[in-house]
């Protein structure tokens, strides 16, 4: 299932409830609803600080006027998940091809001896 995206303030650990996003070419800081997922130029807000928030003087902010709420799970995340633990479950997945009788096996690893050495 999706994990709760936390609030991007320091120090906060409230659950993000809002999205802000700057536009620079207008000045503004737009706050709005959680986005679907996490974008790397935006900023995840927990309720407090999406209502609190403030832009520097000359900028504007526009804030979303509807109400702040956490996203319900939906049933593609389920999906999501059961198809993940179906994939890594498969015994008919490629095998990695084997690299020698020469190198040692450790888990998933394998050390190879050094070309120098033979």
């Amino acid at each position: 299932m999706r994990s709760v995206r936390r609030c991007s303030r320091t120090g906060c650990t409230n659950p993000a409830v809002a999205t802000l996003t700057y536009a620079y070419a207008d000045s503004t800081a737009v706050v709005g609803p959680l986005a679907t997922s996490a974008e790397p130029h935006s900023y995840d807000l927990c309720e407090a600080h999406a209502l609190r928030l403030t832009a520097p003087k000359g900028w504007e902010v526009v804030r979303y006027e509807g109400e702040f709420a956490m996203p319900e799970p939906s049933d593609d995340d389920l999906t999501a998940l059961a198809e993940a633990v179906r994939e890594a479950g498969r015994s008919d997945r490629p095998v990695p091809p084997d690299l020698g009788t020469t190198g040692i096996r450790r888990g998933h690893l394998r050390a190879l001896p050094d070309p120098v050495d033979e």
